[in-house]
């Protein structure tokens, strides 16, 4: 699968430039993939750029760039890269998640 999302990212860098939600979309693909192949170094350096593109293009509270953040912090954990990982989650995304979150009423 790994050199079909890189052709494929390939492609639409090529061709479908203008289409950054498209490019977002298969580069997580291809960071994804690259995790489950064990290669998590570079799934991690990925999802980084994907979160600071996220944050650029959408904003900070925005569901896509939380949901990219909450990637990103799993897989810290999962590299056990603990002080980082806490970093992130305590400054950028419990904020925006605390900003979210609708209390419930009974």
């Amino acid at each position: 699968a790994l050199p079909v999302l890189e052709a494929s990212l390939a492609l639409l860098r090529r061709y479908w430039s203008h289409d950054e939600e498209c490019i977002l979309f298969t580069k997580g693909n291809l960071a994804s993939c690259l995790d489950e192949l064990g290669r998590h170094d570079e799934a991690v350096v990925l999802k980084r750029e994907l979160y600071a593109r996220h944050v650029a293009r959408f904003g900070v509270s925005h569901e896509y760039t939380i949901h990219s953040g909450l990637i990103l912090s799993f897989t810290m954990s999962g590299l056990q890269l603990w002080d980082e990982c806490k970093t992130f989650a305590r400054d950028q995304l419990l904020p925006r998640l605390d900003n979210r979150l609708e209390p419930i009423t009974i």
